[in-house]
């Protein structure tokens, strides 16, 4: 939505308020009776008139704090990618390094799938893994067969996986085919949408995202109401206003009285 829509449906929005407010100072030439009939017509016109033209500009609220955060100047967006080991990560960095608005790429962790462990394979492995190569971090063993490997010194993916899978052919005779690589790509805010498709084109798909546009719509869809209370708030201040306009003559005179009681207060 536009801003020149978006203040046309809040003037309307107000029109419609003057209107029950007039509606309200009409008080003095009905029964007592119809004031009932006043503020349910309120409620209507409030509820009709947040449906209409306050609500859509509501539902625009996440979008907005999406565009104003992404020119926020130095903001980063961070996307942790599972990567397959098939495809060419080479190639994926020196794509992604050439993209505008790139701040850094890193291979955190490899995970190797194998077969379910007995308690005395897992053991094995719980022993092994980190002797087989000196770059290889903290490492995880989990019984259902798969090993999660931390990377450190900047060894690449490639390079763990390499060593890992010459150990394993060596012991087991045979070859890996597969491993999931845990990355980590930082990123401008700003640039967020030209990320997104470049990775959506490749099939990748990030497993999380972390950074101040999705604090913000984080926070801002926890703190969003459904459209059924949104309705009825706005007709609730349809009624607020009309009550506004049934008491506004009270409220003057009350003024002017208080007013003259403090001057008189002063003289003294």
């Amino acid at each position: 939505m536009d801003i020149i829509t978006t203040i046309i449906y809040i003037a309307l929005f107000i029109i419609m308020m003057i209107f029950v407010f007039s509606i309200g100072m009409l008080k003095t030439y009905m029964p007592k009776k119809e004031v009932l009939l006043v503020l349910l017509v309120a409620f209507l016109i409030g509820s009709i008139g947040g449906a209409f033209f306050l609500e859509p500009i509501y539902k625009e609220v996440p979008s907005v704090m999406k565009v104003v955060e992404r020119n926020m100047p130095n903001t980063d967006e961070t996307l942790y990618l599972d990567l397959s080991s098939s495809i060419d990560l080479n190639e994926l960095y020196q794509n992604l390094s050439n993209t505008e608005g790139f701040k850094s790429y890193d291979e955190e962790s490899i995970t190797i799938p194998l077969w379910k462990f007995s308690d005395m394979e897992q053991s094995y492995f719980e022993r092994i893994v980190g002797n087989i190569d000196s770059h290889y971090g903290n490492y995880t063993v989990n019984q259902s067969g798969t090993i999660t490997i931390e990377l450190k010194d900047n060894y690449t993916a490639t390079q763990a996986l390499k060593s890992f899978s010459d150990w394993y052919k060596l012991v087991y005779g045979t070859s890996l085919s597969y491993a999931k690589v845990h990355s980590k790509l930082v990123i401008d805010s700003y640039n967020y949408d030209e990320f997104q498709q470049n990775l959506l084109q490749r099939g990748i798909v990030a497993s999380a995202l972390e950074g101040p546009i999705q604090n913000d719509l984080n926070s801002t869809s926890t703190g969003t109401i459904s459209n059924t209370y949104f309705v009825l708030i706005t007709g609730i201040i349809g009624v607020i206003v009309a009550l506004m306009g049934i008491y506004v003559d009270s409220v003057v005179v009350y003024y002017r009285r208080f007013k003259k009681f403090m001057q008189t207060k002063r003289k003294r």
